[in-house]
């Protein structure tokens, strides 16, 4: 299945306001780092229901926020919900981006960039439509060094690239990026109920979920564009 159809899919059962409310719990910390300023452009990369974009135009300032997504029926939701003529909201693919050369000012990506079908060419392109002095912003919880998220590819049939936080970084460096940044953001908002309730439907202990939530978390990598 592609990423398209299989996230038309989600989008249509609704699935995206759930992935929303899932991720604020870390996306939110990574979004406060941003070095947004008032006139700044922005793209959220892999935008989903679009509250990455929303939320730079809100509380970060930016004057123009878009929001970019492979799947038809995502952008369809995001649009709907938001009024903000400075917020908008395109179908395409990561490594083809609809933007001139040094264009935009900053971009963020949560849990979307590992389904780039050719991750080196959609860093390559982001560091085309980047401003000298730009910013990514990349957050993900499936990589390779977590052991929780690997089942992931168990029911979400779309192929995806598990890199290590070092390929992260060594290849952030190959397309070009300076790396300013990279850590894991611990998800403090789930609840984690005591010993004596597992294992559960998703967990065999709490001694996994602590690790996976508390401990490996959301990785950031933030890349500088040259």
């Amino acid at each position: 299945m592609s990423v398209r159809e299989e996230f038309d899919d989600w989008a249509a059962e609704g699935r995206d306001r759930g992935m929303e409310e899932r991720h604020w719990h870390t996306a939110k910390h990574a979004l406060a780092r941003m070095p947004i300023e008032d006139d700044d452009t922005v793209l959220d990369l892999g935008c989903g229901s679009g509250y990455a974009a929303r939320a730079m135009r809100a509380a970060g300032g930016a004057a123009r926020a878009y929001g970019l997504d492979g799947a038809p029926e995502m952008v369809r939701n995001a649009r709907s919900y938001t009024d903000d003529p400075a917020v908008g909201f395109l179908v395409g693919d990561f490594e083809h981006l609809p933007f001139e050369d040094d264009s935009i000012d900053h971009v963020f990506s949560m849990e979307a960039f590992y389904y780039a079908s050719d991750p080196m060419a959609a860093l390559e392109e982001l560091l085309r439509v980047l401003r000298p002095g730009g910013t990514f912003y990349c957050a993900v919880d499936f990589y390779a060094d977590n052991p929780h998220t690997a089942a992931w590819t168990e029911y979400v049939d779309i192929e995806m690239s598990r890199w290590s936080r070092d390929d992260y970084h060594q290849r952030f460096r190959e397309a070009g990026f300076h790396v300013a940044e990279q850590q894991a953001i611990p998800d403090r908002e789930v609840e984690i109920p005591p010993a004596s309730e597992f294992p559960t439907d998703d967990w065999n202990s709490r001694e996994a979920m602590v690790e996976h939530y508390r401990e490996y978390g959301t990785l950031l990598t933030v890349g500088v564009a040259p």
